[in-house]
């Protein structure tokens, strides 16, 4: 007889700890405990979706899983004896099943008993306010409705680890904004452990409890969303929070878009910073104009527009950007 329980992660256990190196594309560590949401972020190919497969036994790996205590590497667990939730970019849902059984499927696996399975299901349906599609099959659904079936199916079993690879990609900004509400309400609740990948600045600030930075397949900061997006140790977490940062020897600096002065002739005074350098792009912004600008590296100022036509400041153009030394923030090159 089928074992009918769905037994969860065990909050307050020991919760995930990962030593995951897939050579040549990832080295990284990577651990939480229950309850904990871990935003997953970096530029393309710095090895974020490389290392959700790495957790989910998809991708050859040297190293270690360990999940509420026990391995899932040694010796190796399949994929489906792992207690995981796997939400992909595309939805990669079962197009011969129906919404229902999408999300049953996982249960179903398990050896719990069909009604239950349809039961839980249903439940979840519901809680994503689809239950009247579940007959539908995927390609009988919208971008969005497709996601809220992946992410109950992925949920439905209560597994320990839950794994979202980029899961509002592709999706209108309405329908994204609407679901990551919903997902945030699920989270708060959710008593595994989730690791988000996400290139939105929002996703890490709103429904992380943790930023990991991945840079070049290696962990490049983690720490909280304020602290992440206060002192950023990498360009790309910097664009994401809308924040200019540079490097030195043995400390960062950064300082905001909106600090910086744009001008066509060499500027004078006070301003310790200074770059000369051309015009990349230049895009509204709130009611500002952002600049990209090339200089040694590529920097962002905000600018009025008036500012923009009175300087034509279009790509190409030839400037000067300065930040005064009391605008910039400093802080020491220690532990990510």
């Amino acid at each position: 007889m089928a074992d009918d329980t769905v037994t969860g992660p065990s909050p307050g256990g020991p919760g995930l700890v990962a030593d995951l190196r897939v050579p040549g594309r990832l080295d990284a560590r990577v651990t939480a405990v229950p309850g904990e949401v871990v935003a997953v972020i970096g530029p393309n190919g710095a090895g974020k979706t490389t290392m959700l497969r790495a957790l989910a036994g998809l991708v050859e790996l040297e190293g270690s899983v360990e999940v509420d205590g026990a391995s899932w590497t040694d010796p190796p667990r399949l994929v489906r004896e792992r207690s995981l939730g796997f939400v992909f970019q595309d939805q990669s849902l079962f197009p011969h099943l129906s919404a229902l059984d999408n999300v049953a499927f996982g249960l179903r696996s398990r050896g719990v008993a069909r009604a239950r399975a349809a039961a839980t299901a249903h439940e979840w349906l519901d809680r994503f306010g689809i239950d009247d599609l579940a007959g539908r099959r995927p390609h009988e659904l919208s971008g969005g409705q497709a996601q809220r079936v992946a992410i109950a199916r992925a949920l439905a079993p209560a597994p320990s680890l839950l794994l979202l690879d980029e899961p509002f990609a592709g999706l209108d900004v309405g329908v994204a904004t609407a679901l990551r509400l919903e997902l945030a309400r699920h989270l708060a609740s959710y008593d595994g452990i989730a690791l988000l990948v996400t290139h939105d600045a929002l996703d890490a600030l709103t429904l992380a409890d943790t930023v990991l930075v991945l840079d070049g397949g290696r962990v490049a900061q983690t720490g909280t969303p304020h602290d992440v997006a206060a002192r950023p140790r990498t360009d790309h977490v910097a664009r994401l929070v809308g924040l200019n940062v540079i490097r030195d020897d043995d400390s960062f600096r950064s300082f905001s878009p909106s600090a910086v002065t744009v001008s066509l002739a060499q500027p004078e005074g006070s301003a310790r910073h200074r770059w000369h350098g051309t015009v990349l792009s230049a895009a509204p912004h709130g009611d500002a104009v952002r600049l990209l600008v090339g200089a040694d590296r590529e920097l962002i100022a905000d600018v009025t527009p008036a500012a923009t036509a009175e300087l034509g400041l279009v790509p190409g153009r030839a400037v000067w950007l300065s930040v005064k030394e009391t605008a910039v923030q400093t802080y020491a090159l220690g532990p990510t």
